[in-house]
């Protein structure tokens, strides 16, 4: 697969003309012009015959000119509609600039591709664009194309990977989800071709993998452009060399674990590894296969007919009996000190340590973590500030308020300085500094974390300040720096303070 889509997030909208002079439908208004004819009738009562018949006519030209101005919205609508109709055809069904002579029987190129299109899509061919191929137009979709297009002309060929033990890599993650649900979706949707094939499907954590899987937006170095929420979720490539078999997935959508409220991972994914082995788009509306995006549970998800026959017409059956699946994200323990946690926070004198669905609370008071599901206290995926357990006005922010850049699509971790009354937002290995009583993001930054916390050379995933110490957390380790001199202590597991028998 390889051609990202470009479903636009072209909202559709139709305006219609009013037949009477006060009905107003949608967007359609000639209000502005009513005031003007109360006048006109006003004159036309006190003025002679002949200056009568003059303002009759003046109504009449202004009647003309309401209805013209009233139209304009639907000319611009087709217009709009008609462009958008174009780039999905061309993206998505090879259609060519309309430069050579009609085709036989005086059908144009566009044409030819839209009724191509509806019938790919069992809607009544028409060649023209209904309100029914514009609304599946619009529909969120796989960006690779519908039929063979020249660099994708090889689905049509039974490419196909040449061994059955293949490689995958997850290069980075969505903030949508925790790393534990998109680690456990890509197995899963992975085991769904597994299942039906003698393809065996190997996770590696460095170098380069068979498919390489990772998030991004707009421009993400493929030169497929994804196109903003909704429209194309994603797209992935045909088995070959190089960018072959790679699966991309646009960071503008929200993508979920299970939930319906965005798009679930899992069947996402499914989707496009099977572009990743070879299997082009398939035409019917219950295959996994089928362009567009459908719900569906991962527990409970079964590969559709159609998508087993194609798969295994490229690789056979599975004669081996079925390795079991991955196992769903669980309650996490405490004593694991490989455990890479999330996040970490005080609030009155408590500590919270934050992984997937969980959150431990941990007081002086108490020897025994409290654990419980973060969603019972808040959720979603904005700033929140508290003071105590009560939520400051004006919150949650979304990171974007702080004068972050809109490139920034998530926040690594933040850290609250209460003497200097600066917040230090850490991305990547850089960090940026925002003054809290100014409201502004402070000059020069972002700079790099080991400029100011020397041995700090990995990714901060949390940070904490404690007892006068500032904790950065990154993988299984924390550091502990001085408050003051910025000078490291201490390098320990990052649930030191989780009390644990085994500790």
């Amino acid at each position: 697969m390889t051609n990202p889509h470009h479903t636009s997030s072209f909202v559709h909208k139709r305006s219609l003309c009013v037949s009477q002079l006060f009905r107003r439908t949608h967007r359609c208004s000639i209000r502005p012009f009513v005031g003007l004819y109360n006048t006109c009738l006003q004159v036309e009562d006190t003025s002679s015959t002949s200056q009568g018949n003059m303002k009759t006519f003046s109504l009449s030209v202004l009647l003309g000119l309401a209805a013209a101005v009233c139209c304009m919205p639907l000319l611009q609508d087709n217009m709009e509609e008609e462009q958008f109709a174009e780039s999905y055809l061309k993206k998505f069904y090879n259609l060519t600039e309309e430069t050579g002579p009609l085709l036989r029987g005086g059908v144009s190129p566009k044409t030819k591709k839209l009724m191509e299109m509806q019938k790919f899509f069992q809607l009544q061919i028409t060649g023209t664009l209904d309100a029914d191929t514009l609304d599946l137009m619009k529909r969120p979709r796989c960006g690779v194309p519908d039929v063979d297009i020249a660099q994708f002309s090889t689905f049509g060929n039974n490419l196909k990977w040449q061994t059955n033990t293949l490689t995958y890599r997850i290069e980075n993650y969505t903030p949508d989800m925790s790393q534990a649900e998109v680690d456990y979706s890509i197995e899963k949707a992975l085991q769904v071709w597994a299942k039906v094939t003698p393809l065996k499907f190997t996770r590696i954590y460095s170098g380069i993998a068979d498919i390489m899987i990772s998030f991004g937006s707009r421009d993400h170095g493929d030169f497929y452009p994804f196109d903003g929420p909704d429209g194309t979720l994603a797209h992935a490539f045909a088995p070959s060399s190089g960018i072959g078999g790679d699966a991309h997935f646009d960071e503008d959508e929200k993508f979920t674990f299970r939930s319906n409220t965005g798009y679930v991972l899992f069947m996402v994914a499914a989707h496009e590894f099977g572009h990743s082995l070879g299997l082009s788009h398939s035409d019917d509306p219950g295959a996994l296969m089928y362009p567009h995006y459908s719900y569906g549970n991962p527990d409970t998800f079964i590969l559709p007919r159609d998508d087993v026959k194609g798969i295994q017409s490229l690789y056979g059956g599975n004669e081996e009996p079925i390795a079991p699946g991955p196992t769903a994200p669980t309650t996490p323990d405490a004593c694991d000190s490989t455990m890479v946690l999330d996040a970490v926070a005080t609030l009155r004198g408590e500590m919270l340590f934050f992984k997937d669905r969980f959150l431990w609370r941990h007081s002086q008071q108490s020897s025994t973590p409290q654990q419980t599901l973060i969603a019972n206290i808040w959720s979603s995926s904005r700033v929140w500030a508290f003071s105590g357990y009560d939520l400051q006005p004006n919150y949650p922010k979304t990171i974007t308020s702080f004068g972050l850049p809109r490139t920034v699509k998530k926040v690594d971790a933040a850290l609250y300085e209460p003497q200097s009354r600066k917040i230090f937002f850490f991305v990547g290995k850089n960090y940026y500094s925002y003054d809290d009583v100014r409201k502004t993001m402070d000059k020069g930054f972002p700079k790099r974390v080991d400029e100011t916390f020397s041995g700090m050379t990995s990714q901060v995933t949390a940070a904490l300040q404690h007892r006068g110490f500032t904790y950065l957390y990154s993988g299984p380790y924390m550091h502990e720096y001085s408050l003051r001199s910025g000078r490291l202590y201490r390098v320990l597991r990052n649930n030191y303070f989780l009390p644990c028998s085994n500790l």
